[in-house]
């Protein structure tokens, strides 16, 4: 349940980060509101999921799903650059949290 519950809470870290750009500035509202309630959900499903993580483990894995689905939502809706070093890039980052997962204690 633990893994469950940090993977959901990589997914609104995904949200919240790609909410930021929609914000401009938090000059718009319900983007705003959204991106705020996403960081909300993000950090509480995080906090759950560290009564039985270690806390090293938890926090990589939820921070490197965030990075790996924000420049993934970069790249596939605003046209970012999907140059072979930052795939290449990308990779070793899903590799460390599947090595994290693979090697935890809990």
């Amino acid at each position: 349940m633990a893994w469950l519950l940090l993977v959901v809470a990589g997914l609104f870290e995904i949200g919240w980060a790609v909410g930021l750009r929609t914000t401009e500035g938090f000059t718009r509202p319900i983007p705003t509101i959204l991106t705020v309630l996403a960081m909300i959900a993000s950090v509480a499903a995080l906090g759950l999921a560290l009564r039985s993580l270690p806390l090293g483990t938890a926090y990589a894995v939820w921070t490197g799903i965030g990075t790996v689905g924000t420049v993934a939502f970069g790249i596939l809706y605003w046209g970012e650059s999907a140059s072979p070093a930052r795939l290449g890039a990308i990779a070793l980052i899903i590799i460390g949290i599947a090595a994290l997962k693979l090697t935890a204690d809990a």
